[in-house]
């Protein structure tokens, strides 16, 4: 699956890891709704290095469409809220 990180570029990532992105994914969605904006930004953090780890960077030059969106780092709780759906940011 091709994923996008706003303002950052896009990885291709294998399906096998996507049970390890759905946990923190689940765990993001707990701390918008509760309104924990620490936790909100810890977790956020630690899916986008997640996904940065785990895949492989696509070449600046090269733009295949992205299967997911994921917002920046230092995108707000409302902004994240926006690009939900009702699996999370992560369809799953």
């Amino acid at each position: 699956m091709i994923v996008r990180i706003m303002g950052e570029g896009q990885v291709k990532l294998d399906n096998a890891h996507f049970a390890e992105l759905n946990k923190l994914d689940d765990e993001l969605l707990a701390e918008m709704e509760s309104g924990d904006e620490e936790g909100f930004r810890r977790t956020l953090g630690a899916l986008l290095e997640a996904v940065r780890r785990l895949g492989t960077p696509l070449p600046d030059d090269t733009l295949e469409p992205s299967e997911l969106i994921l917002p920046s780092p230092g995108a707000t709780l409302e902004e994240v809220r926006e690009m939900l759906t009702e699996d999370g940011l992560i369809p799953g």
